[in-house]
């Protein structure tokens, strides 16, 4: 599910880093999915912050 949120990154000024999800727009793809509400809710905060850490790690190598 995470790999179908990427439309909906929010982030930093001039992209320079990924600062999150749009958690409510995150939560309606999981139930549209067909996943529990509940469910996506209670998992999404740890896959956002795997998410975050992988892409910022790869902004920064890019700047680099």
């Amino acid at each position: 599910m995470l790999s179908r949120c990427g439309g909906q990154l929010r982030l930093a000024p001039n992209a320079s880093a990924v600062i999150g999800l749009d958690l409510t727009a995150a939560i309606t793809l999981g139930t549209a999915l067909g996943y529990e509400a509940r469910s996506v809710a209670e998992l999404l905060p740890a896959g956002e912050a795997g998410l975050i850490k992988a892409l910022n790690e790869r902004l920064a190598s890019q700047h680099d």
